[in-house]
């Protein structure tokens, strides 16, 4: 997910050549680490789902030989030759599959749209082909994830498409779908991506962007760092946003307990995305990456295995000399949410609702989660693209 285009490009962390090296990191980023996973998908010329985040191959162009360098252009046999990873040979992952359907982990499917001169990518001003295109990767995800018995309440769709909505309808999905705002058309480069969104941030308070997203039927808000820390966040009209103070406030009581998934979460603003009661999309998987740079210890399950208000004060108290004991203790004490009784799970649900403006009732909130995944609006640290930088091209040898 990206609303604003940045300076580094970020794919699955040590991904670089060989079969299914970009699933071993994903296995790993579920296995090790987070309470989920966010990760892309394009559909293939022979009609499959494949996990690729750039609209263009990531291999050395000496590789090509002659074939297009569009995704779209190639089937999933070619790609898995290469070392991609295709959507269902990733739910066949037995980690995978267990932590996402068993253990409640939240998994965010970006669909990508193809530049508009590729296969499928139905020109410059087609909308009706653009529509179609996203409506059929839904129906196949859907097919996908509904064989592999994956929760509605464990996923979310989300992409830059201003027709989600009408697609999402139109694929007859029942599952969460969120529309990213600014629109980002899927052409260019960083420059003219950057001149393209930049006027909508200035123009899109976030309060509109909340007031957009419940009118389009948005099942959560998908949302740049950018509103919440200075100064860009002075930038967009209306009322400024922030993670402390006020403008906390502010905004708790503005998105009234809508799951808000924020990126970039750097290290330096993890802690707080997580005590503002938002999720955050982080780009650090390194396991011993434990101290964050506020001095803080780093705990990266906050709806997995959350931590109540006695917990949460000893997390606080960690030292950098300590911290590591005290991570490990709680690690070894915290039962992880399908553990929790319902005593517990009250206790965590009114602590949440009352730091962060939820405006459910616990027992709706308790009725629409289930015994394996916390609930809805739960403040999560989600695994960004399996979580890593890699520079391009990402399969070079």
């Amino acid at each position: 997910m990206m609303l604003l285009p940045q300076n580094k490009k970020i794919v699955f962390q040590g991904e670089r050549s060989g079969p299914n090296r970009a699933g071993r990191c994903i296995v790993k980023s579920q296995k090790i680490h987070f309470d989920g996973i966010e990760f892309d998908i394009r559909m293939t010329s022979d009609n499959q789902l494949v996990i690729h985040h750039d609209r263009s191959v990531s291999i050395d162009s000496s590789r090509l030989q002659g074939k297009s360098e569009w995704v779209e252009s190639w089937t999933l046999e070619d790609l898995e030759s290469e070392g991609f990873l295709s959507f269902r040979a990733m739910l066949e992952d037995p980690i995978i599959r267990s932590n996402w359907v068993e253990k409640g982990k939240m998994g965010c499917v970006e669909i990508k749209r193809p530049h508009p001169t590729a296969p499928m990518g139905g020109g410059y001003f087609s909308r009706k082909k653009h529509n179609n295109h996203i409506t059929d990767i839904i129906k196949m995800a859907d097919e996908i994830l509904d064989e592999f018995e994956v929760p509605n309440q464990n996923m979310v769709y989300y992409a830059f498409h201003k027709d989600m909505g009408q697609s999402a309808k139109i694929a007859k999905s029942t599952r969460p779908w969120a529309a990213l705002i600014p629109y980002i058309s899927p052409y260019g480069n960083r420059t003219t991506q950057r001149i393209q969104s930049f006027p909508r941030y200035l123009t899109t308070s976030f309060s509109t962007l909340v007031k957009q997203h419940n009118k389009m039927g948005s099942s959560m808000l998908p949302c740049a760092i950018e509103y919440f820390i200075p100064p860009h966040n002075k930038l967009p009209i209306g009322k400024t946003m922030g993670l402390h103070g006020k403008k906390l406030h502010n905004m708790n009581h503005i998105r009234k307990g809508m799951a808000t998934y924020v990126w970039p979460a750097k290290p330096i603003h993890e802690k707080s995305i997580l005590n503002a009661g938002l999720t955050g999309l982080t780009d650090k998987a390194n396991p011993q990456f434990t101290w964050l740079p506020t001095g803080d210890a780093r705990w990266v399950n906050p709806a997995i295995q959350p931590l109540d208000n006695q917990q949460q004060i000893l997390l606080n108290s960690a030292t950098e000399e300590n911290h590591l004991e005290i991570l490990k203790q709680l690690k070894q004490e915290v039962p992880i949410w399908s553990e929790c009784d319902n005593t517990r799970r009250v206790e965590l649900i009114s602590m949440w609702k009352k730091s962060w403006n939820w405006q459910k009732s616990i027992d709706e909130i308790l009725q629409s989660s289930s015994e394996s995944s916390p609930p809805w609006q739960a403040s999560r640290l989600i695994g960004h693209r399996g979580s890593g930088k890699t520079s391009r091209p990402v399969i070079s040898e």
